[in-house]
């Protein structure tokens, strides 16, 4: 057994502390909403992000910080992403210097082009840091469905002790030490599943979402080949996985925004009608710019990039995709 501390009581963090509570973690889930903690702790329930799901007797909540920093030594981030920097600046006296710190945050930072465990290190230093991702949707992973993840870190020791702290019989933990090609997947899919999700949302059908997916998946291979990632990893969970499944669910945050885009054709309107954190939206651009950075054209990615900027319609997008010349088919081209 050990002593986790989850950091985000939303939807994500709450079903990571369920899955490390199975597998025999003594755990304590710190939020920042006093009625979302006191329900966890008297209630074993989380109603405001997964209604109807009861979560473990021996999972503990808090709002108190000093108490989920001392609490372990283990730390697992579930805030979002676009809040990591200055949640990071806040918190980081209260870091050890021999903490692991697990990332399952997915994204770009608009103003650096960093990735979240680059942040992580650019604020705290180093540190034992590792990344857990996959296709892994929080309202089927609450209910115990077999899934699949990956545990990657750039030291193969820390991924194997991530995988250990998440191994249950129904959540199956790989390893990678490709934590770049891991990361950057996972970070980019959001966008394809944005793409996709406008496609629905125009009326389109699986034709179209097949061509936006597979041509997606070459984007994220090429863009992850020309930083020396491992291929394999594109072709793995953490990016075709973790890619069907965001593209292919309606619990997917970035495809339901997508479809709410497409059919609106307004940023402003599926802004007001979409209440949850959409990473895709916040990292396009800035995903845009890292792929021009290393010369690898990604046409997907730039009209989702022009659509949520404002400077094309969902229509005049898919125009232009539709125009691009064609080429032999090649995965990494």
């Amino acid at each position: 057994m050990s002593s986790i501390s989850v950091f985000g009581a939303g939807a994500w963090g709450s079903t990571l502390a369920q899955v490390l509570c199975d597998a025999g973690n003594d755990v304590l889930l710190w939020g920042r909403n006093s009625e979302t903690i006191d329900e966890i702790n008297d209630l074993h329930t989380n109603q405001r992000y997964l209604a109807g799901q009861v979560l473990p007797s021996n999972l503990r909540a808090t709002t108190d910080l000093d108490e989920a920093f001392s609490f372990s030594q283990i730390y697992v981030l579930a805030i979002p992403s676009t809040q990591l920097r200055a949640t990071l600046n806040e918190w980081k006296p209260r870091f050890s210097a021999d903490c692991t710190i697990v990332s399952t945050l997915k994204g770009i930072e608009v103003s650096t082009m960093l990735r979240m465990t680059e942040i992580i290190e650019e604020v705290l230093g180093k540190h034992k840091i590792a990344l857990l991702t996959g296709p892994n949707l929080a309202d089927e992973l609450i209910l115990r469905q077999p899934a699949g993840a990956v545990a990657a870190s750039t030291s193969q020791e820390v991924a194997e002790h991530v995988r250990e702290l998440f191994r249950t019989p129904y959540y199956r933990v790989y390893t990678s030490v490709d934590l770049l090609g891991c990361e950057l997947a996972g970070a980019i899919k959001n966008v394809i599943a944005l793409a996709v999700g406008i496609s629905i949302g125009m009326g389109y059908g699986e034709n179209t979402q097949a061509m936006l997916i597979t041509r997606g998946l070459n984007e994220v291979a090429r863009l992850c080949a020309a930083h020396g990632s491992d291929p394999l990893s594109a072709a793995g969970l953490a990016g075709m996985g973790d890619l069907v499944a965001t593209c292919g669910s309606p619990l997917s945050r970035n495809r339901t925004f997508g479809e709410l885009l497409g059919k609106t054709g307004s940023m402003e309107m599926a802004i007001a009608q979409g209440a949850k954190t959409v990473e895709g939206v916040a990292s396009s651009g800035a995903i845009v710019e890292i792929a021009h950075r290393v010369g690898v054209e990604v046409p997907v990615i730039e009209a989702v990039a022009d659509i949520v900027n404002g400077s094309l319609t969902p229509e005049q997008a898919l125009t232009r995709l539709m125009e691009i010349t064609t080429q032999a088919e090649n995965f990494i081209r």
